[in-house]
């Protein structure tokens, strides 16, 4: 990424922090992420785009180490702030780009990004360096904006390249060397919101009584839902991958 690419990145996430203060209400929302990447979580752990830690501090009791990785200048205080008093967490501050090239191969359990990879243009690189730093066994969690036909203003200005479809997201893991393990559409009525709200209004800032309001009414109703029968399309992709066993 050259430097024009970080500088627009940085942009994005710096933007990003005044509407993840509105975001840290989706409480239900965050840890129905997290419980899906549960079982997958385990030992020496890294999260990319830690932001304020809304995710980091829910996959903490499952893993020995974890390490945040945040570009933002204006994220990282309080990132660092609240883990101050665990030295079982390390907070960098640094682009995804330059600390993969610090980390040793196989030296990690789980790489997890949650609304983070849209944010690279190399893609398909950055999932060869995630391959490559996982232990044999060690698992992918990725969760991603789906759905081009939702693309907005608002992932313009947040420095989001794509939106992702399940087909081509498939494709693009396993030709860096994964396994999938699982790889579905999240939050269906999420897509028609973020459509009528981002799309067709053309809102650029979250709303926070509306995200508190589909948080506490929304959420609890469509999780045991999507449990049961995942949807055939939804605002977002989850993803778990597994680099093999055998370590190619």
């Amino acid at each position: 990424m050259n430097d024009r690419q970080t500088d627009d990145l940085q942009n994005a996430v710096i933007y990003e922090g005044a509407d993840l203060e509105a975001l840290l209400v989706l409480e239900n929302y965050a840890q129905w992420i997290v419980d899906c990447f549960r079982p997958h979580l385990s030992g020496r752990v890294i999260e990319f785009g830690a932001g304020l830690g809304t995710i980091s501090h829910r996959l903490r009791p499952h893993v020995a180490t974890l390490d945040l990785v945040e570009p933002s200048s204006t994220l990282i205080a309080p990132l660092r702030d609240r883990f101050a008093d665990d030295d079982a967490v390390s907070v960098v501050h640094d682009t995804l780009e330059n600390q993969v090239g610090r980390q040793a191969d196989g030296s990690l359990d789980a790489v997890i990004m949650v609304n983070v990879l849209e944010h690279i243009e190399d893609d398909a690189g950055a999932l060869r360096e995630f391959q490559r730093m996982l232990s044999p066994g060690g698992h992918l969690l990725i969760f991603v904006p789906a759905l081009s036909a939702l693309f907005s203003e608002l992932d313009r200005i947040h420095g989001h390249y794509r939106r992702y479809h399940r087909a081509p997201l498939r494709r693009l893991v396993e030709a860096a060397g994964f396994d999938i393990v699982r790889l579905d559409y999240f939050d269906f009525v999420g897509m028609f919101a973020w459509f009528l709200m981002n799309r067709a209004l053309g809102k650029t800032e979250f709303d926070e009584r509306l995200v508190r309001l589909y948080d506490r009414v929304v959420v609890p109703v469509m999780r045991p839902l999507e449990g049961l029968i995942p949807p055939p399309l939804g605002k977002n992709l989850l993803l778990v991958a597994r680099r093999p066993a055998n370590g190619t």
